[in-house]
């Protein structure tokens, strides 16, 4: 990318080439669900996702399309605590739940800090809260949400690091660099918080080699950090400024094969749990034949932390998939 190109890649050309937002309700959730996770125990746990209807984020990142489901103004207060207790009522029983905003938790545009206690109360019987926020946004009101849990429920944080090549982290509007995301969790390790981070597979400006060299490299680092688990995120159009990227040759989709390979490299450094998202994951492969196969096989390992035997197929010429 050029200079000249690159100094157009801010918040207001991101939002200019964005397509309509999602309608969403105030009062509710835009959605909820409940899988399985492999917990910081080792034990297999149900594990409730609550995604909940507030103000977009305050960090409007080039490879997001969270903000289709997101508001333009923020929510009044106890608006969240209704979303939550709506969900929780309706789920079933389960040990861990994430509250994910589409954005900061701790970003008080879009969770009201006089919410939080009566969030704790709602969420305070499951053993883990998991909610996400950018490092910038990691201070004081996370011990403070933390202790309004109780002792019996443990919090972890779930943070963005994207990708530890600095250039493009830039580029991606972050607003943040590497140091950022270390300080983060070295803070909340000192006050017994857990962390997670969101690893991109194949973020614009990186080949394919490049994007699994990165990814790797960047669940090294995080480990490093102190977190305890990774997400694997492949990067996918759809947001209006992908798409540009993906006319323009600076972006395409990463290969499934290349999710399994990294998913395999984080797993077999035993340094913490390492999940690839399988969201709506059919959108990077390329053969109907072994993609349910290789779905399911991305699945178990998810859940089980363990390397399962390869998947083979015509589509890669009977070689072995990583």
């Amino acid at each position: 990318m050029s200079k000249g190109r690159d100094k157009f890649m801010n918040s207001n050309w991101i939002v200019s080439k964005r397509p309509e937002r999602n309608h969403i309700d105030p009062n509710r959730p835009y959605a909820w669900l409940v899988e399985k996770e492999r917990g910081a125990s080792g034990s297999l746990q149900d594990t409730g996702i609550i995604f909940l209807s507030n103000k977009e984020c305050s960090f409007r990142c080039l490879m997001c399309d969270l903000w289709k489901n997101t508001l333009n103004e923020s929510v009044p207060p106890g608006a969240i605590s209704r979303q939550v207790k709506w969900a929780v009522e309706k789920m079933p029983e389960a040990q861990q739940i994430k509250l994910y905003n589409s954005g900061s938790f701790f970003d008080e545009k879009a969770v009201p800090v006089e919410d939080y206690q009566d969030i704790a109360s709602l969420v305070s019987g499951f053993d883990t809260v998991i909610v996400e926020a950018h490092p910038k946004l990691i201070d004081k009101r996370c011990i403070e949400f933390r202790d309004m849990l109780g002792t019996e429920t443990e919090l972890e944080v779930a943070i963005g690091l994207e990708t530890v090549h600095p250039e493009v982290l830039r580029k991606l509007n972050k607003q943040m660099e590497v140091a950022d995301f270390v300080k983060a969790v070295k803070y909340l390790d000192q006050h017994q918080i857990r962390t997670r981070a969101f690893i991109l597979l194949r973020p614009p400006f990186m080949d394919e080699e490049e994007g699994i060299y990165w990814a790797k490299k960047s669940i090294d680092l995080a480990f490093e950090a102190g977190v305890d688990c990774c997400t694997v995120i492949p990067v996918r159009p759809g947001n209006g400024a992908m798409d540009v990227l993906m006319k323009s040759g600076e972006f395409d989709k990463p290969e499934l094969s290349s999710l399994e390979e990294v998913l395999h490299y984080g797993i077999s450094l035993g340094a913490g749990r390492v999940f690839a998202d399988t969201w709506d994951l059919e959108l990077f492969s390329n053969c109907s034949k072994c993609f349910q196969e290789r779905l399911d096989r991305l699945i178990d390992i998810n859940q089980s932390q363990s390397l399962l035997p390869k998947v083979m197929c015509s589509c890669i010429s009977n070689e072995p998939i990583s």
